[in-house]
C-alpha cells in the first residue's frame, strides 16, 4: 500500500510539473483540433517525458525498497544492531526480581558472536541470544532462572509493561511476545525495506545476469535458455497464424464456414491455455511437440478472429467499387479484401505474440530442461529471487522487442493504415 501510495503520488506530481513545464508549447495548428479516432493517424501518441519519468519511477521505488546504492535515497530499513529489554518474573515464593535479555540483530548470512553478559544477582538471570533482520527469534530465557520450574514461576512484565501468556509488547527495537511456556518470541522492527528474498536490489539481478551469462544456468548458457524460449513461440505462433488467418478469412467471407466454426472458435477463446495443458500432455506428450501445441493453441484463435474482425469491418463502398470497376473474385480479394484486413490481422498477431509470451513459462513448467520459463521455475524451487526477476526482464525485454519488431513491420508493409 505504502509502495502503491508513492507511485500515485509520483505520477500526480510528474503530471502537473510536465503540463506546467509545457504549457504554452502545444501545437496551437490545425493538427490540435484533431478528434480522437483510435487507429488512425489522429490517435493519441504517447507523451516520451511520461515514458521517461514512469520508468525512473520504477527504479527509483524499487531501489528505495531494496537499499540500492544505485538510488539517492531509501525508505528505513530493519533494525540492525545490539540491542537488549528486561523482564520481571515471580517465583514461588512471591518475590519478584528483573532480569535483562540481550540480543544483537544481524545481516543475514552474517554469523556474529552472542554478547556476554553476566547472571546478575537474584533468581532472575540476564540472557543473550542472536536474531537475523527481518526475522523472530524465539527466546527461551527463563531456562536460566533458579526455580524456573516450580509452579509459582511466571513472568509478569516486560520492560515495565504487564505481560501475560499470548501478549505481547512494544520495546526499544522490536516487539516482545511472551508464549504459554513463558518464552518469549522477539521481533525486531522490519522497517519498509523489502527483504532480499523477497526483492533484491537492481544490483543483485545486474550482477546474476552477468554471472548467468558467463557461466550459463543449469548446465546451459543464457542465451540457449533464452534463444529456446523464442524458437518454441515464434513455431507456436507461425502455425496457429498459417492455420487460423486462412479460417479466419473463410469465416468471415462464408455464411458457412461462420456457421460452422464460429461456435468452435467462440468456445475455445475464452479457454486459457494453461487450462490445457493436462490435455496437451495426455495427447501429445510432455517434450517439444507438446509445448508447440500448447502455444499453437494460445495463437490459434486471436489470430482467427483477428483475420474475421479484418475482413468483416471492410467498408462495402469499396467492394462496390471493385465490382464497378470489373475486379474478379481473386482480384477483389488480393487488391481489396487482403489489404483492408491486414490492420486487424497485425493487431491480432500482436496480442498473440503476447498471449505466447506468457504462456511459453507455463509450457516450460513439463519436462523442459532449456528454456527462459524453465530457468524461471528451477530458481523459484530455491527462492532465487534474483535469477527470477532476471528471467521475467528478459522476457519482458525480448516481448517488447518482438512487439516493436512488428509495429515497424507493420508499418513498412501496411502504410496505408489509418488512411482514407
Amino acid at each position: 500500500m505504502i509502495i502503491l501510495s508513492m507511485y500515485i503520488a509520483i505520477f500526480v506530481v510528474a503530471f502537473f510539473a510536465v503540463s506546467l513545464i509545457t504549457r504554452g508549447r502545444e501545437d496551437k495548428g490545425f493538427n490540435a483540433l484533431k478528434t480522437v479516432t483510435f487507429g488512425d493517424e489522429s490517435a493519441v501518441s504517447p507523451n516520451r517525458a511520461a515514458a521517461v519519468i514512469s520508468v525512473a519511477t520504477i527504479f527509483l521505488i524499487w531501489g528505495a525498497f531494496t537499499d540500492s546504492k544505485l538510488v539517492p535515497f531509501h525508505v528505513s530499513g530493519p533494525f540492525i544492531g545490539e540491542t537488549s529489554f528486561t523482564y520481571t518474573a515471580t517465583n514461588a515464593a512471591g518475590d519478584e526480581d528483573d532480569g535483562e535479555v540481550r540480543i544483537v540483530v544481524h545481516k543475514i548470512g552474517e554469523k556474529p558472536d552472542a554478547p556476554e553478559v553476566e547472571d546478575g544477582d537474584g533468581f532472575v538471570r540476564n540472557d543473550s541470544s542472536l536474531v537475523g533482520a527481518w526475522r523472530s527469534k524465539l527466546i527461551n530465557a527463563k531456562r536460566n532462572d533458579e526455580g524456573y520450574k516450580e509452579d509459582g514461576y511466571r513472568i509478569i512484565a516486560v520492560d515495565g509493561q504487564p505481560i501475560a501468556p499470548g501478549q505481547s509488547v512494544q520495546v526499544a527495537d522490536g516487539e516482545v511476545a511472551l508464549t504459554d511456556k513463558q518464552s518469549f518470541n522477539f521481533t525486531p522492527l522490519k522497517g519498509l525495506q523489502l527483504e532480499p528474498i523477497w526483492m533484491p536490489a537492481p544490483e543483485a539481478v545486474v550482477q546474476r545476469f552477468i554471472d548467468i551469462a558467463q557461466n550459463g544456468y543449469q548446465n546451459f548458457g543464457l542465451w540457449e535458455h533464452l534463444g529456446w524460449s523464442l524458437i518454441r513461440v515464434v513455431v507456436g505462433f507461425l502455425i496457429g497464424a498459417l492455420v487460423g488467418i486462412p479460417l479466419g478469412y473463410a469465416m468471415g467471407l462464408s455464411g458457412w464456414f461462420r456457421g460452422w466454426f464460429d461456435p468452435i472458435v467462440e468456445f475455445m477463446r475464452p479457454v486459457p491455455p494453461l487450462a490445457l495443458i493436462p490435455l496437451v500432455i495426455i495427447w501429445f506428450g510432455i517434450w517439444e511437440t507438446g509445448k508447440i501445441v500448447l502455444l499453437f493453441l494460445a495463437s490459434l484463435w486471436i489470430m482467427t478472429i483477428a483475420a474475421r474482425a479484418g475482413v468483416s469491418g471492410i467498408n462495402i463502398s469499396k467492394v462496390h467499387a471493385a465490382y464497378s470497376l470489373g475486379a474478379s473474385k481473386t482480384q477483389l480479394m488480393w487488391h481489396v479484401i487482403v489489404p483492408n484486413s491486414l490492420p486487424e490481422i497485425f493487431t491480432g498477431a500482436r496480442v498473440a505474440m503476447g498471449v505466447c509470451w506468457g504462456t511459453v513459462v507455463a509450457a516450460e513448467l513439463v519436462a523442459a530442461q532449456k528454456g527462459a520459463g524453465m530457468m524461471i521455475i528451477a530458481a523459484s524451487k530455491f527462492q532465487l529471487t534474483d535469477i527470477v526477476l532476471m528471467g521475467i526482464i528478459m522476457i519482458g525485454i525480448i516481448g517488447y522487442g518482438i512487439d516493436i519488431l512488428m509495429r515497424k513491420t507493420e508499418k513498412w508493409l501496411v502504410p496505408w493504415k489509418g488512411r482514407h
